[in-house]
């Protein structure tokens, strides 16, 4: 099955199957990441640089900044979801997120 991935208004949006799914403006708690020199990172996404997928699993390069030193950058893939049925079923965006 063939399941459509892109992002929508200027990264603000990643789209699967023609639905914005995952949005900008969440808080992201980051480990074994290399944004800054930050343990864990308290990653604000500002935009959803790319999506891609690999298998039946989904997976955006955010960009954005720690909230708790201020550096801004742009994370290795990180999983958003899995396609199950041709639907996203997104992460616990609140848990901590790893590469």
């Amino acid at each position: 099955m063939t399941v459509p991935l892109c992002t929508l208004d200027d990264g603000a949006w990643v789209s699967v199957n023609n639905s914005r799914v995952v949005g900008a403006g969440d808080l992201w708690l980051l480990a074994d990441h290399d944004v800054c020199d930050c343990e864990k990172a308290d990653f604000l996404v500002e935009a959803f640089a790319e999506v891609g997928a690999d298998g039946r699993h989904v997976e955006t390069r955010a960009a954005g900044r720690c909230i708790a030193c201020g550096t801004e950058g742009v994370t290795d893939w990180l999983p958003v979801g899995r396609i199950r049925e041709g639907t996203l079923r997104p992460v616990a965006f609140e848990s901590l997120h790893t590469g």
